[in-house]
């Protein structure tokens, strides 16, 4: 059996690819056909830290549109963008101290 190997649209380069689409549907069938197995797995932290910035409800129809949209754009536009507010947390100030 032989890798199937894409040209990714994330990452620029050929890679191997992944074994199925990831969920039904156009942007499945799309993902599948144009991104790695490599910048496949940069997704699941990104959406975490969508799900948790902006408190998502994946059972919330809206939500999970939001985080189609999002994962659209991780891998087919200009590149991951952080939300506007978000602060690393190396940059945070630190929490106060409890007395």
């Amino acid at each position: 059996m032989t890798t199937r190997m894409v040209q990714c649209a994330k990452l620029g380069r050929e890679l191997p690819g992944l074994k199925r689409p990831p969920f039904p549907g156009a942007l499945g069938q799309r993902v599948f056909e144009n991104i790695s197995q490599q910048a496949w797995e940069l997704w699941p932290p990104q959406s975490t830290l969508l799900i948790n910035h902006y408190g998502l409800n994946l059972r919330d129809p809206n939500a999970q549109k939001f985080l189609m949209e999002q994962l659209e754009e991780f891998f087919f536009g200009a590149g991951a963008q952080l939300p506007e507010d978000f602060i690393p947390e190396d940059q945070a100030p630190p929490a106060p101290r409890k007395k």
